[in-house]
């Protein structure tokens, strides 16, 4: 198992995931204790589809199985481009489609499919009095509510009622402004997955780069997550595509030991 800081040039930046690389999937309740053992945001879990080029991958949270992780994808891709005789691109079946690295000299690319905004009236009864202003706008995709706040500033100060966002599970909360070094910054919430605070999160870049393109008018985004870590994101939407340029290092390889086989 390697754990990995993707979107990050250094150790201790940008956001952990453990990746396991198999021939076959173990159990899935295996898979699921060794995420919640890990107790990261994602553990990822990478076997063979017929190709060095080709892999199925699948991503677990401390809690759940999830629909969708970039960062964790980019920590595989990096384990994979290191690790194996491959040059790539890399091509990823999964649950949210197929998703592709490339590799360059400063560092990779992903290739995430675009999942457009849905526009929300108002937010969910489960987050009713989260916010001490009401959200400039606020919006979903297929596992997500999005909130946009009237600046920077709010989302940087934001503190999050854990408790109340936790009732959105299985989905999560994103808030989002523009930005001013920075197109628009983010944070992200998932208490219910096991996720207090995420420090950096592709996935949710396939819905804000679609909505901050039409808001702003371009289609090449910098993008700042503001968590405590924190991660910077060169972002291009390419159609029905979004592109999202980051780097990774490996922090820790280790190696399981189950003992009798921990009742798996």
């Amino acid at each position: 198992m390697y754990q990995v800081d993707a979107f990050s040039d250094r150790v201790f930046g940008g956001n952990p995931a453990a990746v396991l690389v198999l021939e076959r999937w173990p159990p899935d309740p295996l898979m699921q204790a060794i995420a919640d053992e890990n107790n990261l945001a994602e553990t990822a879990f990478a076997c063979p589809d017929g190709s060095p080029e080709r892999w199925k991958l699948r991503w677990f949270s401390p809690v759940h199985e999830v629909d969708f992780c970039g960062h964790a994808t980019l920590a595989t891709a990096h384990v994979l481009f290191s690790r194996r005789p491959t040059t790539g691109p890399l091509r990823f079946s999964t649950r949210a489609g197929t998703l592709r690295v490339t590799r360059g000299e400063d560092g990779y690319r992903l290739d995430l499919p675009r999942f457009d905004p849905q526009p929300l009236t108002a937010l969910p009864d489960a987050l009713d009095g989260v916010f001490d202003r009401a959200p400039v706008a606020v919006f979903r995709n297929f596992e997500n509510i999005f909130a946009e706040l009237e600046d920077e500033t709010a989302v940087r100060s934001f503190v999050p009622d854990l408790a109340r966002i936790a009732r959105l599970f299985p989905m999560g909360l994103a808030i989002t402004a523009k930005g001013g070094a920075h197109d628009f910054v983010s944070r992200y919430f998932a208490p219910g997955a096991g996720i207090p605070e995420d420090p950096v999160t592709g996935s949710i870049h396939a819905t804000l780069v679609p909505y901050w393109a039409e808001r702003l008018g371009k289609p090449r985004l910098a993008a700042f997550q503001a968590s405590r870590r924190g991660g910077r994101l060169a972002c291009l939407l390419d159609g029905e595509r979004v592109l999202i340029a980051g780097q990774a290092v490996t922090f820790m390889t280790a190696e399981i030991d189950l003992g009798d086989g921990a009742g798996f």
